[in-house]
């Protein structure tokens, strides 16, 4: 019997594939726990629909992602910090700082496990920080670390 399934099965096939199985399985395994349903000239045409839905969101969120990489290259994030007698910066600016600041500057929502940079800023100057906004597209926000007047 031919089946489409619903969920990932493990050692079946991922979602949306399109098996066979034995009658058996299939009625007494897969259907009962919604995991399968027939593959019916109905069940195809819902299949399309779902995949061509997720096609037209993906390319959505794409777009979005290369809007947002447009705006990201205007911007330089402005921090101070205390400097020691060598010169060096006292402690440093986490990601979780930058999110913040971003969020409350130019009101852009970027969660910080999207930096691909990971490491804290504990140097003076500029830095650019590269940020995954999407599969295969890369922004950059520049952060300006300046040394805090005494």
């Amino acid at each position: 019997m031919k089946v489409i399934l619903l969920q990932d099965v493990k050692g079946l096939g991922k979602k949306n594939a399109q098996i066979n199985v034995s009658d058996g399985y299939a009625k007494n395994f897969l259907f009962p726990r919604k995991l399968a349903v027939p593959e019916t000239q109905k069940s195809l045409e819902i299949l399309a629909n779902q995949q061509e839905n997720l096609r037209i969101q993906d390319e959505k969120n794409r777009q979005d992602a290369l809007e947002l990489k447009e705006k990201l290259k205007d911007i330089t994030l402005e921090f101070e910090m205390k400097s020691g007698k060598d010169g060096k910066m006292f402690g440093s600016i986490s990601l979780k700082q930058v999110e913040e600041e971003m969020l409350k500057v130019h009101n852009i929502k970027i969660d910080k496990r999207k930096f691909i940079d990971k490491g804290p800023i504990d140097i003076f100057g500029i830095m650019r920080l590269r940020i995954e906004l999407y599969k295969g597209v890369e922004g950059i926000v520049n952060v300006h670390v300046k040394e805090q007047n005494k």
